[in-house]
């Protein structure tokens, strides 16, 4: 609902109301205080706009206290999870960013479009919201990559599931190799022409066993072995193309490292115990709270003992 009021526009939206000051040096003093930095992590800017987005956020989720101060802690703790994320290579994709938030505005009734314009009028943003879903996203695989979900089934529950199930479940076993095509951080504009390359190549993989002579007859190729992979354990951006592999390799993805591909040696249909572990180890994963998990917090006070963080 917008109601004119003598050079101010009233937006309301969520049971938040914003009050946006007409005038050329009102909106420049508003864009100048914006970008003054709030607090550097490392060599991350915090700026006022920032703060103030995340306090228009905290406003719609109804939080108490002092919003400025929660906003600057959370922006804080992003910081540090964003640039270890980046660093380790465990960002979820665009497209998982983007999917989240379609389900997020189907879950309040509302369209993409329609959610965009709430945003925009709450004063937080769809570019600060996707920031905010791509770490709460990423940040529990990166935890759970580090520090597995909560430790080993011991024997006893591993029997006890099985005993439950009556049966051994049955999943999925691949042997994966992956192939990137490097992309220095310097030479981001050539993503385009190494993504055609890569894809050219997949027509050309001679098959796991030659994959190291393949990879001498490109620039800047190299091969990891991954080695056994069950199902459940198969990271979320690849699954969807490992399914979908054809010719033993699967579609490419641009990733921090440059555009990568994996090649699928072998995969078979597995019964055993540790097969049963894996996936009812998904299964808890599935069940877990990230803010339940002790490790998330020993993992990011970690990073804030290492951090520079100046707070102005």
């Amino acid at each position: 609902m917008a109601i004119a009021m003598k050079g101010k526009r009233m937006l309301v939206a969520c049971g938040v109301a914003l009050a946006i000051i007409a005038g050329d040096a009102s909106v420049v003093s508003v864009a100048q205080a914006a970008s003054q930095v709030a607090a550097v992590v490392n060599r991350t800017a915090i700026t006022n706009g920032d703060v103030s987005r995340r306090v228009a956020f905290l406003r719609l989720q109804r939080r108490k206290g002092n919003l400025n101060q929660i906003a600057k802690e959370e922006l804080v703790d992003e910081a540090l999870k964003r640039e270890e994320i980046a660093r380790v290579g465990m960002s979820v994709s665009t497209t998982e960013v983007d999917a989240a938030y379609a389900r997020f505005a189907s879950g309040n009734k509302m369209s993409p479009q329609q959610m965009d314009k709430i945003l925009g009028q709450a004063g937080v943003g769809v570019e600060h919201f996707k920031a905010y879903i791509a770490v709460t996203m990423s940040w529990p695989r990166l935890v759970n990559a580090r520090y597995g979900s909560k430790g080993r089934l011991s024997n006893q529950d591993l029997v006890t599931r099985l005993l439950e199930k009556k049966e051994k479940p049955v999943t999925t076993e691949y042997f994966l190799k992956q192939v990137i095509f490097v992309v220095p951080a310097a030479k981001k504009g050539i993503t385009g022409k190494r993504k055609a390359e890569a894809e050219a190549s997949r027509a050309k993989f001679p098959g796991c066993d030659g994959a190291m002579d393949f990879a001498k007859n490109y620039l800047d190729v190299s091969i990891r072995n991954l080695g056994r992979v069950l199902e459940p354990e198969l990271p979320p951006d690849w699954k969807p193309l490992i399914e979908k592999a054809k010719g033993g390799t699967t579609g490419t993805r641009v990733t921090e490292r440059g555009v990568e591909y994996l090649a699928i040696c072998n995969q078979r249909q597995v019964s055993d115990d540790v097969a049963a572990e894996v996936v009812f180890r998904a299964e808890d994963l599935g069940k877990e709270k990230q803010d339940d998990n002790p490790n998330s917090k020993k993992y990011l006070d970690e990073l804030r003992a290492k951090a520079q963080i100046v707070n102005n």
